[in-house]
């Protein structure tokens, strides 16, 4: 699953924000609505102290130290993101952002300037002051990573600049409404001039110190003057595991108290257990299939039509995902305040589906490889699922699992249908940008619409509230009519905790990952 996450999470770092977000923000920003997400374990007076112990999923061969790499493991990018604060953070409930350590930004008329306002009395676990400058330089390094032009897209090195001791300034190439999103999941910040041999130990601004490190597995200590408030919890261990089940095993025998991402068949068997929670975190992993729309059998639109309209979507959730999922409508960003509920659903309609084949002249002779991976739960599973029902309209789909090294080289933005997946799933206009604008290059599908790329261009483009909305929905009506997705479905995060957790978020993607609002009732 590793090589996948890395993707997701080099590209979810360049999001897009939601018009609810922008207009929070301009006003200043609040942590409401991710204090409001930290809801699972019941209620009770929050208490100090205690160790949680926290699995997390990795591989010990893949173990990065530098917060501006590339975290292919998880409990790598849980660990960063408890030392090192984020310019901004995924939210909840109206806005996909919320402050971190910034806590205040707006942009210029124009939408090209944003000017991001730092934490007042914000240290560094030294007790450094942190300053603009250090935010400057820690940007412009990740800027200057391999993967920099898709962490913050459109933001040069050079238009990262200090005006004062609190504020950044970032210039975009192009106007962007959506720019606070690209500063939510890799923007973590250093002291100026940190060299990279001081990496594994430099001091963070986080909720929680490093106290020790080994072979992946860390002891993080409180921070008494984190700028964000009050942390609750004396200590977080971070376990690394291999598989989701080893993971949920040492939850099950009480050797560790959170499971962070555990998926659905550990909470299966965690189901009857009364001294287990399962915390379920909506729109966490879209895993849409894939028709090519710019060449071979699936370039007409009444094809792509027909196989939507062969899919039992409640099906593929109840089997797929044991119901711990939501039926797609084949946009994604199902979880953005923005998102067009008010779209028809679709539903199955075998029919139709065969009366559009038909029109098409589809070979229905023919067998047609979905090629699929591994990388993610209930993937390769949801790809066998969909070649039964696509038989019962008379196409014949053959499931071809590839390692994921071959799927990336050889199948992922060259394949005629083919299953992907993306995590952090809150942002319409993260993917209208990279998955599906006519320049995108991680188009998947390779499908150009010139009226969906002006509404695009639109929704990023102008403050109007009104004039916005009209153009999200207008990007968002567009790719339900003619995408090249079929997104059958959304996969549910899955945390499992022991029954005494408590303040754990609701977020999805890495959103789980800000533990800082946690506490032990015993």
């Amino acid at each position: 699953m590793y090589v996948k996450v890395n993707r997701r999470q080099v590209l979810l770092a360049g999001g897009a924000m939601g018009t609810a977000a922008l207009l929070a923000a301009c006003s200043g920003g609040t942590n409401s609505d991710v204090d409001s997400a930290a809801r699972p374990g019941g209620g009770g007076r929050p208490r100090k102290g205690g160790t949680l112990r926290v699995g997390a999923l990795g591989r010990a061969g893949a173990v990065t130290r530098d917060p501006h790499g590339t975290q292919a493991n998880e409990s790598d990018y849980l660990i960063i993101a408890l030392v090192h604060d984020t310019l901004t953070a995924p939210g909840g409930g109206t806005s996909n952002t919320a402050p971190r350590l910034a806590t205040r930004w707006e942009p210029s008329a124009d939408l090209r300037t944003w000017r991001f306002t730092l934490a007042e009395g914000a240290l560094f676990h030294d007790g450094t002051p942190v300053t603009a400058d250090d935010v400057v330089w820690s940007l412009r390094r990740l800027r200057n990573t391999p993967a920099g032009a898709s962490r913050l897209p459109g933001i040069k090195a050079a238009n990262i600049t200090a005006d004062g001791p609190r504020t950044v300034v970032l210039v975009s190439d192009y106007p962007n409404a959506e720019l606070p999103l690209l500063t939510r999941l890799s923007t973590f910040v250093l002291k100026k001039d940190t060299p990279d041999s001081a990496l594994a130990k430099a001091p963070g601004t986080g909720p929680f110190r490093l106290d020790w490190f080994r072979s992946g597995n860390a002891r993080l200590v409180r921070n008494e003057k984190w700028h964000g408030g009050e942390v609750l919890l004396d200590a977080i261990e971070v376990k690394l595991f291999e598989s989701p089940q080893a993971m949920a095993n040492a939850l099950l025998a009480g050797q560790i108290d959170l499971a962070s991402n555990a998926g659905a068949v550990a909470a299966r068997t965690a189901e009857r257990r009364k001294d287990i929670q399962i915390v379920r975190r909506p729109d966490d992993m879209a895993m849409p299939i894939v028709m090519r729309a710019a060449s071979g059998p699936f370039a007409d639109p009444r094809v792509r039509e027909a196989l939507r309209l062969c899919v039992d979507r409640e099906a593929m959730v109840r089997q797929v995902l044991s119901g711990y999922g939501t039926v797609g409508n084949d946009i994604m960003g199902t979880g953005d305040p923005a998102y067009a509920k008010d779209l028809p659903r679709r539903t199955r309609d075998l029919a139709r589906a065969k009366s559009l084949l038909k029109e098409a002249d589809f070979d229905t002779a023919k067998t047609y490889r979905l090629m699929t991976t591994e990388d993610v739960p209930g993937l390769a599973e949801s790809a066998t699922l969909f070649a039964t029902q696509a038989r019962e309209a008379g196409v014949k789909v053959e499931v071809v699992k590839q390692e994921s090294a071959s799927f990336y080289a050889d199948t992922w933005l060259k394949g005629d249908l083919y299953t992907t997946y993306w995590g952090t799933n809150d942002s319409v206009l993260f993917f209208a940008s990279k998955t599906m604008g006519s320049e995108s290059s991680q188009n998947e599908a390779g499908w150009k619409d010139a009226a969906f790329d002006a509404a695009y261009r639109r929704a990023i483009g102008t403050k109007d509230a009104a004039a916005r909305a009209k153009a999200l929905r207008e990007v968002q009506r567009i790719q339900h009519e003619s995408s090249g997705y079929l997104l059958w479905g959304v996969a549910e995060g899955i945390d499992l905790a022991a029954a005494p957790v408590r303040g754990l978020p609701e977020l999805p993607g890495y959103g789980r990952v800000q533990l800082e609002r946690a506490w032990l009732a015993r």
